[in-house]
């Protein structure tokens, strides 16, 4: 049996109201999907579902840790997952993606499968640079070093003496009359 059979929902005989599904997804589900990113983890979502007559609405909340390969080390880790996230079907004449975040779906489409959803929403929240907990603290200080340069020039600061020296003397019997 297919193990993402388990994240198809049967929208045909649904009323027009809210529902709320709860997933837990494991390594099986991860190979089942047949992708590199994530070999494994083990994540639950919950989806909550709004149906009216001419959209549904999916609003996504997935926790959990998947394994990571680290880059530098490739060192395995396990990294924390927890998004919220947002997706839009439209019934329309066919099947089309609009954007992200919208979807055509056919009217007489009787079941959809979230799976991908779930995946496509974890993987989104995963760090690009996969780098192991340990060293995540060198990199942020390596980055607060390198982003802190100042450039400073001991000319500015006899600028702004020579500037007040220079003072044109109409401008000093104005600053005579503001500090009175």
């Amino acid at each position: 049996m297919n193990p993402l059979r388990a994240y198809d929902i049967h929208i045909v005989g649904l009323d027009n109201k809210r529902y709320e599904y709860d997933f837990t997804s494991d390594n099986s589900f991860f190979v089942a999907l047949e992708q590199e990113l994530i070999k494994a983890g083990t994540v639950k979502t919950h989806l909550v579902l709004e149906k009216s007559e001419t959209m549904i609405r999916l609003d996504f909340h997935i926790v959990g840790v998947v394994e990571q390969t680290c880059d530098r080390s490739l060192d395995e880790y396990d990294e924390p997952v927890d998004t919220r996230q947002s997706m839009l079907l439209k019934f329309g004449d066919h099947n089309e993606e609009l954007s992200d975040e919208i979807e055509l779906i056919e009217r007489n489409t009787t079941t959809i499968n979230v799976a991908r959803y779930i995946f496509e929403f974890i993987s989104l929240s995963l760090p690009m640079k996969r780098l192991h907990p340990r060293f995540r603290d060198e990199e942020e200080e390596e980055d607060e070093e390198n982003g802190k340069v100042i450039y400073r020039s001991g000319d500015v600061e006899s600028n702004d003496a020579d500037d007040q020296q220079t003072i044109d003397p109409r401008w000093a019997a104005l600053r005579k009359l503001s500090d009175n």
